[in-house]
């Protein structure tokens, strides 16, 4: 390893109308290494790599690399000093093959590529870095797990250094991320340097080399990973705050009521690239939570846009509470008391560019206008969001900050609040622990029993499997759009699930 860093930061302020995002940090970052930078949601992780990226200006501090001070402006600078990011959002083409799109991001782009010449630097790169994808392949039909390997790809081609992933694992199988990891050691091996912004502490134990904690925009500590396990990183990330990891008390069910959803072999014609649902036979009843596992792209999505009136049914019914609700809009499914936390609440639900207590009272609009809608009660607004906020346990900046310019942890964190400050009857939760840390994945995970012991149904789309073993009272496993296995977690093994999550063991519904 180098005795001086490639890239150093020192003194890194960056601030955001009421929000101190970063505040004096100092980072290095080294060849040959794996750096993870863990924290708690708003600790200004995704901030200060942003800064690096030259996505944002600090208002304060230098960079350096190899001992010179640079500047970063843009992204283009960034690029042009060898920094390349792997952001949460891939920027990519979606109707382009995984040529095209590399082909676009390269900076030395020659006015006449050869498809030949093009493919060969694909195909040598994805060699050596098991990066194996398809060059021909159109984007859009590839997974998760590919797409970010063509974005990984776009970076080694364009000469990149030092890379950043932010939450990189967020949306991969497991096997995938075993297959990242590899990618990242093989990477290592030829002396790249590697920044991991993670909240998985099991992740960050088994790949990271130095561990930077950060908390309130400030780095806390940083430690070689034979000085870290879990207790102590939890103590840095929260300091004094006492953090809950067990699973959250489920109690006993109440009497016998109808059940909160019911679909009799419900199928969506699954149209584009959505996956079609067939013949789905699936019951939750009140006071019950039903967890969904499968691999990104086998109907999860699609069956929670049919539970929500997002999709129709082509063929089956659909009850709610009860009623045939086959038909119902959305407006009417929601006001009947089902609650909706997205798997991307900015794209989904929120609106960026309103503040906080604006996004919850346009949400709930009937409930808080006044005045045939000339105005809006923001006191019983504010009233209803801190009351769900303590609930939770959840902190924010500010109520009156847009919710663009929070965390993507802070704005799931709004959205978890918003969505249950009034007490549904139903709640359909898209990965609703994905980018939290662990205490406010534990506090998450606290709400939703909560709910359920008060009666609400509960449906959790999760790809942790420990998470949907540990609160689910059914386990529903999905592949292809068809159910492939319903037991209770009692009674099936993570290992069973994962074969039945990618087809390669059948079982019978139960």
């Amino acid at each position: 390893m180098d005795s001086q860093p490639f890239l150093l930061l020192q003194g890194i302020t960056k601030k955001f109308p009421g929000i101190l995002a970063n505040d004096r940090v100092n980072l290095e970052v080294r060849r040959g290494e794996v750096h993870a930078l863990l924290g708690e949601n708003g600790a200004g992780k995704s901030t200060l790599m942003k800064v690096l990226y030259g996505f944002y200006r600090a208002d304060s501090g230098q960079i350096l690399q190899s001992g010179r001070p640079v500047q970063i402006r843009s992204p283009q600078d960034a690029r042009s000093l060898r920094i390349g990011m792997v952001f949460q959002d891939f920027i990519q083409i979606s109707a382009l093959t995984v040529a095209e799109n590399i082909a676009l991001f390269l900076p030395d782009l020659p006015f006449l590529l050869t498809r030949e010449r093009l493919f060969r630097r694909i195909e040598e790169i994805s060699k050596r870095y098991e990066l194996t994808v398809d060059p021909a392949a159109p984007v859009g039909q590839l997974s998760i797990g590919e797409r970010q390997k063509v974005e990984l790809l776009k970076l080694l081609l364009a000469e990149a250094q030092a890379l950043i992933f932010d939450e990189p694992t967020r949306s991969l199988a497991p096997h995938e991320i075993e297959g990242l990891f590899r990618v990242f050691a093989n990477l290592r091996r030829d002396g790249y340097a590697l920044i991991f912004i993670t909240h998985k502490l099991q992740e960050v134990l088994a790949i990271a080399d130095r561990i930077t904690v950060m908390r309130r925009g400030r780095n806390v500590e940083t430690l070689r990973r034979n000085e870290a396990d879990a207790e102590k990183l939890i103590a840095l990330m929260f300091g004094e705050k006492e953090v809950v990891l067990s699973p959250p008390r489920k109690e006993a069910r109440g009497e016998k009521q109808p059940p909160a959803l019911e679909l009799r072999g419900a199928s969506s014609r699954g149209q584009g690239l959505k996956t079609a649902l067939q013949d789905i036979h699936l019951t939750i009843s009140p006071g019950e939570i039903v967890g969904v596992a499968g691999v990104s792209g086998n109907g999860q999505k699609e069956l929670g846009d049919l539970i929500l009136g997002l999709e129709t049914c082509s063929a089956g019914q659909k009850f709610l509470f009860g009623r045939e609700a086959t038909s119902w809009p959305v407006s009417r499914i929601r006001s009947q008391g089902v609650a909706f936390i997205p798997e991307d609440p900015i794209q989904m639900t929120a609106f960026p560019w309103l503040t906080v207590q604006e996004n919850m009272a346009v949400g709930h609009i009937s409930k808080y206008s006044r005045k045939k809608g000339l105005t809006i009660d923001w006191e019983a607004v504010r009233s209803d969001l801190d009351r769900s906020l303590k609930r939770l346990g959840f902190q924010i900046p500010s109520l009156f900050a847009p919710v663009g310019i929070l965390s993507g942890g802070n704005v799931q964190r709004v959205t978890l609040a918003q969505e249950t400050a009034h007490d549904p009857r139903l709640i359909v939760a898209f990965y609703p622990t994905r980018g939290l840390d662990v205490r406010s994945a534990a506090a998450a995970r606290e709400i939703l029993v909560f709910f359920r012991n008060s009666g609400s149904g509960v449906l959790l789309i999760s790809e942790d499997l420990d998470e949907l073993f540990s609160l689910s009272d059914l386990l529903v496993v999905l592949y292809r759009g068809r159910i492939a296995g319903i037991f209770p977690p009692q009674e099936t093994t993570v290992r069973e699930v994962g074969f039945l999550m990618t087809g390669s063991k059948e079982a019978s519904r139960s």
